[in-house]
Formats: C-alpha cells, structure tokens, sequence
C-alpha cells in the first residue's frame, strides 16, 4: 500500500474565490469556495451517522474564506465568511475535492 498524498502548499486565491492545493506526488488542482461549503465533511452538512444527509446548505455565490488552521497533521479547518467552521478537511477529502483522485 502506497503512502497517502500529502499536501505541500495550500493556497487560498481571494481573487478567484478558489483553493489551489499541490501534492508530494506532483498532484495538484483548485476547487472553489463554494463547492468547499457545499462538500462540508461537518455533520451538519453530511449528516449524523446512518441516517438521511440533510439538504444542501443555503451557500452564496460570492462565499470566502476568512482563515484556514491546520488541525494536527491530518487536517485543515475552515472558516467561511457564512460562519460556518466545524468540518474538518483531511488531506484525502481535500485531495478528492481538488485532484479528483
């Protein structure tokens, strides 16, 4: 079993509204903001255990990113200008949303 992708620089693009994240293994690609909020790995988002997910979030289009803290080694938080701040992105769900693999 190969070694799990690990980031090597994150950048938030104010401008773009975009997440451009680059790979130890030469990986890399952007998501936008939004579709960060809307793929929220929080249990608000994907729901709590084995029941029904809830309905998407009321997310706006013009959504931000106020400020990212790295979570140990295995993750970032997110804090987008809605307020929303409890999911916690794993390299892997980060990965999934900006690579596709």
């Amino acid at each position: 079993m190969s070694a799990q992708p690990w980031p090597v620089k994150l950048t938030f693009k104010a401008g773009a509204q975009t997440l451009h994240a680059a790979f130890d293994d030469g990986k890399s690609g952007e998501v936008a903001y939004r579709r960060l909020r809307l793929e929220s790995p929080s249990a608000e988002v994907q729901g709590h255990g084995a029941g029904p997910k809830p309905p998407p979030p009321v997310v706006p289009d013009d959504i931000r990113v106020v400020k990212a803290e790295p979570v140990g080694r295995y993750a970032v938080r997110i804090f987008f200008s809605d307020g929303h701040s409890s999911g916690l992105y794993t390299w892997n769900i980060l990965r999934t949303l900006t690579v596709g693999d």
